[in-house]
């Protein structure tokens, strides 16, 4: 079963023209409205700077890792091709990948292995097993992916691990990557989230199609962060301060200011009008959901924030202004972007039954949408011009 990608870590809005006058979902979909705005507005390159490149495999399409092997299809291929190119019954490779013998493969589509073949060497085009840096911790780095994401434990493949012969020769410096082993209901966006990798990464290093298609129970390959990303984390870790150490000492009660008698009055300050204060609110915007900020904006990573709400909630207005444009990423999911004064717009990702229509004028609080059933949460950013900006101070 096919399940088409959703845009987004990472997300990407196209508009066509400073006016917005058309608003696409891009093929990058990592939802932060860049190239389209002129080369000056790109922050790909910054989340690109931190991911290996794939290993290059041998003459039959072998990468082999220290706890698994997998193999890369060309163009054209079908898993048979494949089982017979690498000498491993097709039956085998279509079980463990979820996939039939007959099924065309997209060029450079990885295949998991259930179990290893022989390993590259001169004979095959190739070199030996991709061996981690020696000054790099791999133990750290392995759960970088996992740590990096402020959502829920991602869904790690548990697939068994098929080490390699303690003779084989040592290939390509490189990092294992984690595996993941599509669930129903999960897209490429969905699974990029959850390890904090762009949807592009994860479609270039699996050999994804145009739309981010994936299937029921394939093995992807999570992109690994390069070497240098690596160290500098490890060094990050290492000056991390001893607890205590830093913080000041406090003083200590005093013999000459005494304590004040048990019986004296105790001033109960009034209690705030919390419900007053709401509607005197002074922020420049409102929250478009009620909910919890599951995800902080974070820039080329996160160019938003995303809040929880239970599904069917009213997805409001953040501020007066004009309904730019009404879009769907590739996975049909719907985004609607709002103008405001002051050369900024507000985007609402990942909503259902849009109330308005492109053109429409809103006021601060205007029902925009529903929150949908499937994925509860909406993605908000602030935009000043073209460039994402921090919505917090907006919000508050």
């Amino acid at each position: 079963m096919a399940f088409a990608a959703s845009s987004t870590f990472a997300m990407r809005l196209a508009v066509s023209g400073l006016a917005l006058g058309v608003v696409t979902a891009c093929s990058d979909l990592d939802y932060d409205m860049r190239d389209t705005f002129g080369a000056g507005l790109d922050t790909s390159s910054a989340a690109k700077e931190a991911i290996a490149d794939r290993p290059s495999p041998d003459k039959r399409g072998i990468i082999s890792y220290p706890n698994y092997q997998i193999a890369v299809a060309r163009r054209g291929d079908t898993l048979n091709d494949v089982a017979t190119r690498i000498g491993m019954p097709v039956q085998d490779l279509a079980k463990y990948n979820g996939i039939r013998p007959e099924d065309t493969l997209n060029k450079g589509e990885v295949i998991a292995l259930p179990y290893r073949v022989a390993e590259p060497s001169a004979a095959t085009g190739g070199s030996g097993v991709v061996t981690p840096p020696s000054d790099v911790d791999i133990t750290a780095l392995a759960g970088g992916a996992i740590n990096s994401s402020s959502t829920s434990a991602p869904k790690v493949d548990s697939e068994p691990l098929q080490p390699a012969p303690k003779n084989a020769p040592k290939g390509e410096t490189g990092f294992e990557p984690i595996r993941h082993k599509v669930k129903r209901g999960e897209t490429a966006f969905t699974i990029s989230r959850l390890y904090n990798v762009t949807p592009r990464a994860l479609a270039d290093w699996n050999g994804l199609n145009s739309e981010f298609t994936i299937r029921e129970n394939q093995i992807l390959l999570i992109p690994p962060v390069t070497a240098s990303k690596s160290a500098n984390s490890g060094a990050a870790a290492a000056s991390t301060t001893v607890p205590g150490q830093g913080s000041p000492t406090p003083t200590p009660p005093s013999s000459t200011t005494p304590l004040p008698p048990a019986d004296a009055a105790v001033i109960v300050p009034k209690a705030p009008d919390l419900g007053n204060q709401q509607t005197k609110s002074t922020s420049q915007m409102g929250y478009p959901v009620d909910g919890k900020i599951i995800r902080p904006y974070s820039k080329g990573k996160n160019n938003g924030v995303d809040i929880s709400a239970p599904a069917g909630s009213t997805v409001k207005a953040a501020s007066d202004g004009k309904v730019a444009a009404i879009t769907t990423d590739a996975d049909n999911v719907k985004i609607v972007v709002v103008r405001h004064e002051g050369n900024l717009m507000t985007v609402y990702y990942n909503v259902d039954q849009v109330k308005v229509a492109k053109g429409t004028t809103v006021k601060r609080g205007q029902a925009l949408a529903k929150v949908p059933s499937k994925d509860n949460f909406v993605h908000f950013e602030v935009r000043k011009g073209f460039d994402s900006v921090d919505p917090m101070p907006y919000l508050k």
